[in-house]
């Protein structure tokens, strides 16, 4: 995998002429040509550099390139001036998954069959890779976002739907990971077929769905929460409009027009370093807005994304309104997801206390779904990630000590997906919804026999 025979040094170059030119044919002023005019410029630039960097070799007496080599040549220098540089390869390759860099040479890419094996150097030095990563935010035409010594984070949604996470200055080497979701029109039929989910859990979250339970999807980073989401989220009748919040697009629903005609879709705005009389800064746009917005749109559904923070402000408030919402989080169990959500309500707002935060997150999550990550090494070097969901709790206030009460629903099996358990008397009426009732407390029988 990767761009493996290519001269960077000569891609540098090359992409170097082509800028400069592409600047003097517009002037400074990139705004005479639409974006795809400028990449039709640019191309026609780097072809005519390459042709007469060919005509020079022969005259040389050199061996000229093979049409392969050129074409491969062109590929690089249009990536380095308009796309993802080296690492434009490894996104466009539908088998990879994600892609995790500690350092220019040190690069592991996973798959979409789950394994990891190791990729190509994707800078010739942690400068280089640093400086693109510069450039990168800074370009990004819809929503950019600082780099810098001063703002040492970045996270950043590419072209495409990748989304990219870095960090330097603040780690011994630039940390880069980029996630590519191939899953995008998933289904839960899809998951069971992966053997991520069981038929009957599959059946049991579809009827949740439509009974407009609200979810949070939990697990480890990189256990396919966002494609359990995407999952759910197909289980929305396509009359229904939607709202979607993330600080990063990463849903996308509103590319599936076939499946959601109605996608209202906000995306956060971090603001630029400059700071208001409010003491904000200035253009930030936060989910709280986009939220308190939505509710002029006849939304049926809200779903905030990813909660990390003070995004659980968001989704509390989504799901307060009882119209069915999910969102996803990170913890290493149902319980301990529930946890975090209240330790994220107390730091988000100065007056939250915690009998608040416990309450609000009790009466307003039905239900958590947690995801298992499990990676196994292999003989060859290499390893290979299984997920699944490992359980699937009933959240209810009570318990005076806790403020809440659980039940598993489908609780963790030692061989593979959550297997049936308990259901409370209030999720029966699910059966309307599709749910297999009856396949349930089979299964749940047998279980426990």
């Amino acid at each position: 995998m990767g761009s493996s025979g290519i001269d960077w040094a000569l891609v540098a170059a090359f992409r170097s002429q082509a800028s400069e030119q592409l600047s003097a044919a517009l002037g400074g002023d990139r705004s005479r040509l639409d974006r795809q005019g400028q990449r039709e410029l640019g191309r026609s630039i780097i072809l005519e550099l390459l042709e007469a960097a060919a005509a020079v070799q022969v005259s040389a007496g050199r061996d000229a390139w093979t049409p392969r080599v050129q074409q491969a040549l062109a590929t690089a220098i249009f990536d380095a001036l308009f796309g993802l540089g080296r690492l434009q390869p490894l996104v466009d390759d539908d088998r990879i998954e994600n892609i995790i860099i500690t350092g220019h040479e040190t690069v592991r890419l996973e798959l979409t069959d789950g394994t990891l094996v190791p990729g190509p150097p994707v800078a010739d030095s942690d400068e280089e890779l640093i400086d693109f990563l510069v450039f990168l935010a800074s370009r990004s035409e819809v929503n950019a976002r600082p780099f810098s010594e001063a703002q040492p984070r970045l996270h950043l949604r590419l072209d495409g739907g990748a989304r990219l996470a870095a960090a330097a200055w603040v780690t011994p080497r630039p940390s880069v990971v980029i996630r590519r979701h191939r899953l995008r029109r998933v289904t839960l039929e899809d998951l069971v077929g992966l053997g991520m989910v069981t038929p009957l859990a599959a059946s049991f979250l579809a009827a949740a769905i439509k009974a407009r339970r609200s979810l949070v999807v939990a697990g480890p980073q990189g256990a396919g929460k966002t494609t359990m989401v995407r999952a759910l989220c197909a289980q929305i009748p396509p009359h229904e409009a939607i709202g979607t919040f993330e600080t990063e697009y990463e849903l996308h629903l509103h590319e599936l027009p076939e499946r959601h005609p109605i996608v209202h879709a906000w995306e956060a705005r971090p603001g630029s370093g400059e700071r208001g009389p409010d003491g904000r800064p200035a253009g930030e746009f936060s989910l709280d807005e986009a939220l308190y917005d939505s509710f002029r749109f006849n939304l049926s559904r809200q779903i905030v994304g990813e909660v990390r923070g003070r995004e659980v402000l968001a989704m509390i408030k989504a799901m307060e309104s009882g119209a069915g919402s999910i969102s996803t989080t990170h913890a290493a169990s149902a319980e301990a997801a529930l946890r975090k959500l209240v330790t994220c309500a107390m730091e988000a707002g100065a007056h939250v206390t915690q009998d608040y935060a416990t309450r609000a997150v009790a009466e307003n999550i039905d239900l958590v779904v947690q995801l298992h990550l499990e990676t196994t090494p292999l003989p060859d070097g290499s390893a290979r990630r299984d997920r699944w969901v490992s359980e699937i709790i009933a959240v209810t206030p009570g318990e005076r000590e806790k403020g809440y009460a659980t039940t598993h629903v489908f609780a963790p099996s030692p061989t593979g997906p959550a297997q049936p358990a308990v259901l409370p008397d209030d999720y029966r009426d699910l059966q309307r919804y599709g749910f297999d009732l009856t396949g349930f407390h089979a299964a749940a029988r047998e279980a426990a026999s």
